[in-house]
Parts: C-alpha cells; structure tokens; sequence
C-alpha cells in the first residue's frame, strides 16, 4: 500500500509523576524518513518537569532525533498501538475492506492520533499543543467485547460499539482486547476467539495463577465469562489507583534502544547489562528477570519477546514492572526455542539446564540458579490443580496442557532436581 504523505504535527502530552492532570510536553515532527521530538518551551521551564525517557530524550531545546538506527524514539513507539489497535483504527478509517489493494496506509503518528487516549503508559497524543481531549468513552464488558467480536468477523457494527472498541486500540499485543473500569480498579480484557487453537484465555490465566505462587511479581488476573465467552482480566500496573494518575513505562525493546524490526537482536543478557548498569536494586531485578526466564521456559512461553518486559520510569531510574504476557504457547513437539536469547553464546533453546549455565550473566551462583528452577519445579507440581481450578480449566484443557505447553519434558532434559 503506498504511503500516507506527512501528517500535521502530533503534540506529545505527559501526565508527570504524582500529577493527576496531563501537560503539554512537547511536538514529534516528521524529518524525512525519521521523527523527531522538541521539548514545548513551557515544558522545560516546569521545576517538576522530567525527561521522557533518558537517554532518548534529554530535557533540551531543539529538535531530538531518535537514536541511530530508529524511526522514532522508542518510549514514543511504545505508547502506539500494536496490531489489534492497528486494525480497530484501520477498520475506523476505510471501513471492513481496508486491507483493498492501493488503500493509502496511515503514517506512524497517524495511529497515535487515531487511538484511545487511556493508553498503556504516561503519555498521549493530541492535535493540539493548547487544549486536551480525551479520546475515550465508558463502556460495558459485554459492548466491547461483541465489537471485538463483529471486528474479527469483518461484519458492520454500530458507532456504540465502535466508540466501545476504540478504547482499548491503544494498547499492544495482536489478540483482541478492551479497556475496562471495575470500581478502582483498571484493568485490560483479553478475549477468546472463535480461532484459537487451544483455550488461550485460560492457558495465560493458569500460567500467570503459577507464577504468583512461584513468587514472581505478576499483574493481577481473574477469568470470568461474558457472553458464554472466556475473558481474562488484566489488573493494570500502569495506573496508580490514585482517581487520574498515571506511569510512565517503557518496554524492554526501548531499554535495548531497538524497534520492530531489530527485535530479533534482544537478548536477555543485553537486558541483564542495562539493569546492572541502570536499574534500582539491579541484583534483586536480576534475580527476578533469571526467575522469569526460567517460569517462562517451565510453561511453554516461547513468546518472550522484548515488548513483553518492560520497567517503569520516573525521570530519573528504572525498576522492572510486574510480569505480564505469560502464555503457553502452541508446540508440535519436544524442541522449541525462546524468542530472546538466554545465554552470552546465543543459547536459546527452550531447556532450563541452559539457564543454570548462564546464572552468572544473573549476578547468580549455579547453586542459587538451582533453587530458583528447583522451587519453580516443586510449585508447579504440587500447585497445578488448584492454580488449574482457579484458572477454570476443564479437565480436557488441563491434560492438553499438562505435559506439553506446562513442564514439556523437553524443558528439563539433561536437568536433574
């Protein structure tokens, strides 16, 4: 599809820490082939004011080009939509056939524009640099999710639910979802899908259910059903509890200053350098990054990628946000590998003896990489029926999973508790 020619300035706006209202930050310009960012000379002269993201974007004036090798600075990329909101916009603007050959496809700052303002993170995009309006609108579980579903199967729907379906295009991930407030809390619905290979929804639950009980610092889950559906609610760690605050996060992708389209080069020893280098209380986070590798590979989740880590930022350090994202994942077979390399070496087969290995690249003895692993196996084992029951499995859906996404043998070959 040809290109969309420059689109009109897109205004950055900041919720700072602590703040309950959104502020003016700043201006992305298209430069070329690349955007840059320029500070709002009102920004700069707030005492509160911090960096959007160091050391992407130092507090100066003047235009900011993104680092070498990027299209746009990667704490702005992260506050876009990934593809669910791209096709919730995309269907907004051209309607059902938007995928029709010679259809003008939209510039990056056209989708920041275009979707829900309550997004994942601290920031949000406007038309303007004077006035803020908010690009959302309250809606139902049941609402959102029958958009969802009409969406995926290409038929028209009212501009209720579209309204509805916006909402949540601003968050990432390719599977549907929407944005949902329950009384204080915020939280983010994944839906099933009428094409999903195996019982998604629950599969991430009852991983996620492991994870807490293996003493991993995850966001919050519940599974209910709506409309004869499986839903997994998100509690979001981007959201204070405090009525308008908000965090500023950004995901590991940016950590390792890649994009999209470098994603391949992550590694999760690269990770470990930027948290030894940056990171508050870095061997505490290393040990709790090595535990999530290894709970990770224990479940099947071979969909480890560097958009699913991230830390938060308050202007000044980082600390690793709570796990999310963890879901098992198809596999044929025994052999599998992890989106992110583990080891130095470019070892990423999915098997924990390979992370024992690597334990020092976590600040980590071998014995110590033992007993992570070995208290991860024991929990696992002795906790899979409850955190199955809490999770709402079947008991066809457990023993698709046990065995083969949870605990493959594969994941513990050549590895002896």
């Amino acid at each position: 599809m040809p290109s969309e020619p420059n689109p009109p300035n897109v205004y950055v706006w900041v919720w700072l820490p602590g703040a309950t209202e959104p502020v003016i930050a700043g201006v992305l310009q298209v430069d070329g082939v690349t955007t840059s960012f320029r500070y709002a000379e009102s920004f700069l002269a707030r005492k509160e004011a911090v960096p959007l993201y160091l050391p992407e974007l130092p507090l100066r004036p003047g235009p900011i080009r993104p680092v070498a090798g990027l299209s746009i600075a990667g704490c702005i990329a992260d506050a876009g939509p990934d593809a669910w909101g791209q096709r919730v916009i995309l269907r907004r603007l051209f309607g059902r056939e938007y995928s029709v050959s010679g259809m003008v496809e939209p510039h990056t700052l056209r989708f920041l524009l275009e979707s829900g303002s309550d997004r994942i993170g601290a920031l949000d995009f406007q038309a303007s640099p004077i006035t803020y309006e908010r690009r959302s609108v309250s809606a139902t579980l049941e609402e959102m999710m029958q958009a969802a579903e009409r969406l995926e199967a290409g038929v028209p729907f009212s501009p209720d639910l579209d309204a509805a379906l916006l909402r949540g295009s601003s968050i990432g991930g390719a599977r549907p979802k929407a944005l949902l407030d329950d009384d204080d809390r915020s939280l983010i619905a994944k839906f099933s899908s009428s094409t999903d290979p195996y019982p998604v929804v629950k599969a991430e639950a009852v991983a996620m259910e492991l994870a807490r009980r293996a003493g991993i610092n995850v966001a919050g889950t519940e599974v209910v059903e709506c409309l004869g559906r499986d839903v997994l609610l998100v509690e979001r760690f981007d959201r204070t509890g405090v009525a308008g605050e908000r965090r500023m996060i950004v995901s590991a992708l940016t950590l390792l200053e890649l994009d999209e389209m470098m994603a391949r080069y992550a590694t999760y020893p690269a990770l470990a350098d930027v948290i030894r280098e940056r990171f508050t209380q870095p061997k505490e986070t290393l040990r709790e990054l090595f535990s999530r590798v290894v709970f990770n590979i224990l479940v099947g989740n071979t969909d480890d990628h560097a958009r699913n880590h991230a830390a938060f930022w308050d202007g000044s350090s980082l600390s690793l946000t709570p796990a999310y994202d963890i879901c098992p994942q198809v596999r044929s077979g025994g052999e599998a590998v992890q989106a992110m390399a583990i080891a130095r070496d470019g070892f990423r087969f999915s098997q924990v003896i390979g992370c024992q290995n690597a334990a020092s690249t976590y600040l980590l003895s071998s014995d110590e990489a033992r007993q992570v692993i070995d208290h991860q196996l024991h929990v696992i084992r002795s906790q899979w029926t409850d955190a199955a029951d809490a999770a709402r499995l079947s008991h066809s859906e457990r023993s698709r999973l046990w065995g083969h996404q949870i605990l493959n043998p594969y994941s513990t070959e050549g590895y002896s508790s």
